[in-house]
């Protein structure tokens, strides 16, 4: 189960539980064809292959969500990637933050499975997509990794650079059932991909004057033969 507080301009906050049903990870999601390709060039140079189209949709177990304060993942070769998420609770569609924690390694075998082989970690706070969809484009999504002991700035941008939810949902053809979670994309990493201790996400509503934040420590599990 998943729990949330919902949170609506002039109404408080609403405690929410939602069973998720399933998990979508939308991949090259980008309207800026030069940071598309700049990102896919960013993986490329790990060896990871090029999508099979664009955007792409990443099918997950909804098992794999998680708003545990802590990750657990298998050897030291994963990191953090910083997406806005939809939650659709059946009657609304909501926003929140997450992050696409992905296997590098096994990402240069297949991006399914290193999408599948890590937890994907999630905001505890909504906001009704309806509320922000007007001004989507400047919508602020940055995050901050915990590096050798230094916390730094990772990734930053407006979700203009992203093609909006509802084209998403458009574009993935069966719609979102209730109980359907989907995240929506990332941004480059401020001097390339790597993993990290800590990793801090937040997105900032600057009309509204709000921001979603989440964090999650990792914690390596060791790699035994």
């Amino acid at each position: 189960m998943l729990h949330f507080d919902l949170h609506a301009p002039g109404q408080g906050k609403q405690s929410i539980t939602l069973e998720p049903s399933a998990l979508i990870v939308a991949g090259w999601t980008g309207r800026d064809e030069a940071a598309l390709r700049h990102h896919i060039e960013e993986l490329a140079a790990i060896g990871v292959p090029r999508p099979s189209s664009v955007p792409v949709f990443y099918r997950n177990s909804f098992l794999n969500l998680t708003q545990a304060p802590v990750l657990e993942v298998l050897g030291p070769d994963t990191s953090g990637e910083v997406e806005p998420v939809v939650v659709n609770l059946g009657d609304m569609l909501c926003l929140t933050v997450g992050s696409d924690h992905t296997d590098r390694k096994a990402e240069t075998m297949g991006i399914a499975l290193s999408k599948q082989l890590c937890p994907k970690s999630l905001g505890h706070d909504l906001w009704r997509l309806e509320d922000v969809v007007g001004h989507w484009d400047q919508l602020k999504l940055r995050s901050f990794a915990t590096i050798d002991g230094r916390r730094l700035a990772y990734q930053d941008g407006l979700l203009s650079a992203m093609r909006p939810p509802h084209d998403l949902a458009e574009r993935y053809g069966s719609g979102l059932a209730r109980g359907t979670v989907m995240y929506c994309g990332t941004l480059g990493a401020i001097g390339g991909i790597r993993p990290a201790t800590r990793f801090e996400m937040e997105l900032e509503d600057p009309v509204l004057g709000r921001t979603l934040k989440h964090a999650y420590d990792i914690k390596t599990l060791p790699v035994v033969s």
